[in-house]
């Protein structure tokens, strides 16, 4: 097996189908899309994997509750990711389903060989269960009792299940690790990888029992287990070129890059790393964990309605001022806020007043002083040879900084250029070259040098923004797209042809005025209001069942004596009639309700609750109240219902 040097071959991870597409799903997928164009203007074959995750504990549930397979629950998910990368303009190769027969048999053939050779084996285990992650957790790995990662409660479990023997690789992912810098990306990610691995390495449970979970790639060995759900997951670099014989004979592995969020580092930098190496293949160039974004400087939550939606940004500003931003904003690895402000800003100040002007003041002069013509230049003198030099500066510069990922350098880099020819302007002051005839030969050679600089920005932005810098070049009257062109056409200064007509064409970047800044904000803000929720409210609680709701056994009371419980400040002593007997309540609302005024009243009784003791008083069952702000209000009816009846 060998890698093509001509080859590349960038993931991002496979987006679990339940979530709803937000920006951060954008973010991952953007900067390997930006990746991605840029190797193509290099010459190189690019193979562009993204997808979706489509097994697990989590998609079985919803499709229970759904009252649907949890095939055509997945069947309806999976195409609003496909949706959005096409509108996001996202050039990937292939798009992997993990319920595809194409992946599924891959799963199937390398679990049966790992087993065949001993790196599987079947034990029993007792753990403790994080349904939200799917994961089990020991004993020490938890944190006040909860799970290490979402901080949610867990499960203890006991069972038989199938076990990789990941442990025994432990050493040898250290020294891989210690000995190739750039396998774990950012630094800081590298070093909480090898903090993880100074604790030891337990082996990995890779099986479910179909009893508890039966959606999943069955195990080929034991038809009573399905595959836990990472182990699958995470098969799909490979399954996407046939099996591992395939992916041996493609030429794309190992895979240059795995693009992913720093909350499923663990996964792809141990589990993967450790399955591949099972496997007999090397591990990826690259695993590369990039940051969270928070929203004004809150962390991104469905509770707090404050996730940013992408088809909501691209109705508002369009698809490629959005991949800029995001690109732009914050260095590739770190964590960034995102403010719709700042966005606006980033619009009126990067790309409306410097690179939208430079077009557009080079245009209008093309027009005004050449008829529209970008004519064959005059000789070059040595005021050109400051814009010259620096055009070649930055795409030496930016190629180290593509390999990288360092997104938000290389634009800066690009703004050089545009600020620099934007300064050649202002220095060469074509408007006064245009009165004489000396000074229009020269004007020759300053308009097409702005052009050429144009040229170079657009090729140089096209992998952030494909579709505007292809517009860029339509309005330079170029027939070639970018890609034709290719980073080749920049290695030296003039490929731009003279008697060149430029095209006339709608400003590529309008700047956002006040009023307009207005409209935008209150349009986000009305869409946000509709998502918001009081945060004081608590959220609702894990759904159950029908069958679970019909156990609660719920009956009209009603409260025949109350009396104050001695020493206590909240407890009133109830009787209650619930047709069938007379029952002892203890309930919380003295601080609410004076005894005297509670009697004769009908309420709602938990009935079938285990009875309990509060300040020594025996409590026979709950009854049904809400709390607002210190105000309690008792359930009960519009209309008297006799004692003893089922609530339902």
């Amino acid at each position: 097996m060998s890698q093509d040097p001509r080859k590349f071959f960038v993931t991002t991870p496979i987006y679990y189908v339940n979530d709803v597409p937000h920006i951060g799903h954008a973010y991952t997928t953007i900067a390997a899309d930006v990746i991605s164009r840029y190797k193509r203007l290099e010459g190189y074959e690019v193979f562009f994997l993204t997808g979706t995750d489509e097994h697990g504990q989590k998609v079985h549930q919803a499709a229970e509750q759904s009252g649907v397979t949890a095939q055509a629950h997945v069947d309806s998910l999976h195409q609003r990711f496909k949706d959005l990368w096409v509108r996001f303009n996202i050039s990937n190769s292939d798009f992997i389903r993990t319920t595809e027969e194409r992946h599924t048999k891959v799963v199937k053939e390398i679990l049966k060989n790992l087993f065949d050779r001993g790196e599987i084996y079947r034990d029993s285990y007792e753990g403790w269960y994080c349904l939200p992650d799917e994961r089990f957790w020991t004993e020490k790995d938890l944190i006040d009792g909860n799970c290490p990662e979402c901080k949610r409660p867990v499960e203890k479990i006991k069972e038989f299940n199938y076990f990789f023997k990941m442990g025994q690789y432990q050493e040898w992912l250290i020294d891989h690790i210690k000995s190739n810098e750039d396998f774990i990306q950012p630094t800081s990610r590298r070093n909480e990888v090898l903090g993880f691995l100074g604790k030891p390495l337990e082996d990995l449970c890779i099986s479910r029992p179909k009893e508890r979970l039966p959606w999943g790639v069955p195990l080929p060995f034991d038809e009573d287990y399905v595959t836990y759900v990472w182990f699958d997951a995470l098969i799909n670099y490979i399954s996407i070129h046939g099996d591992l014989e395939g992916i041996k004979a493609s030429g794309y592995w190992p895979c240059q890059h795995h693009l992913v969020g720093k909350d499923i580092l663990t996964t792809h930098a141990v589990y993967w790393s450790t399955m591949l190496k099972a496997m007999g293949l090397e591990p990826p160039d690259n695993i590369f964990a990039h940051g969270w974004w928070t929203v004004n400087g809150q962390k991104m939550s469905k509770s707090l309605r404050n996730v940013v939606e992408p088809n909501l940004l691209i109705d508002q500003f369009g698809v490629d001022v959005i991949r800029y931003f995001v690109m732009r904003e914050v260095p590739f690895g770190l964590d960034g806020d995102f403010s719709h402000k700042g966005l606006i800003g980033r619009v009126n100040s990067d790309l409306s007043n410097n690179l939208g002007n430079l077009l557009n003041r080079t245009l209008n002069m093309i027009k005004k002083y050449q008829g529209g013509i970008i004519l064959p230049p005059a000789e070059e003198t040595d005021a050109d040879q400051a814009l010259n030099k620096k055009a070649a500066e930055v795409l030496k510069e930016i190629r180290p900084l593509y390999d990288q990922l360092a997104y938000n350098k290389v634009l800066i880099k690009v703004w050089e250029l545009v600020d620099l020819t934007n300064q050649y302007i202002n220095n060469m002051e074509p408007w006064n070259l245009a009165k004489s005839d000396e000074g229009k030969t020269r004007l020759t050679r300053v308009l097409y040098n702005s052009c050429e600089s144009l040229r170079m920005t657009a090729i140089l932005c096209s992998p952030f923004m494909p579709g505007k810098c292809e517009e860029l070049v339509k309005q330079l009257g170029m027939d070639q797209s970018i890609g034709e062109q290719g980073l080749a056409s920049l290695e030296s200064w003039g490929y731009l042809a003279g008697d060149t007509q430029t095209q006339a064409g709608e400003q590529l970047f309008p700047r956002i005025d006040e009023e307009a800044e207005k409209k935008i904000l209150a349009t986000l803000e009305q869409a946000g209001d509709e998502k918001k929720i009081d945060e004081s409210i608590e959220p609702v609680l894990d759904q159950v069942t029908i069958d679970d709701f019909f156990k609660m056994d719920l009956r009209t009371a009603k409260i025949l004596e109350a009396e104050k419980v001695k020493k206590s400040k909240k407890l009133i002593k109830l009787k209650v009639d619930i047709g069938c007997e007379t029952r002892q309540v203890v309930a919380g609302i003295a601080e609410a309700h004076e005894p005297e005024t509670l009697v004769g009243k009908t309420v709602i009784l938990v009935a079938n609750l285990k009875p309990a003791k509060l300040m020594g008083i025996e409590s026979q069952g709950m009854i049904l109240a809400g709390s607002d702000e210190g105000k309690i209000l008792l359930a009960g009816f519009d209309d008297t219902l006799k004692p003893g009846v089922r609530v339902k």
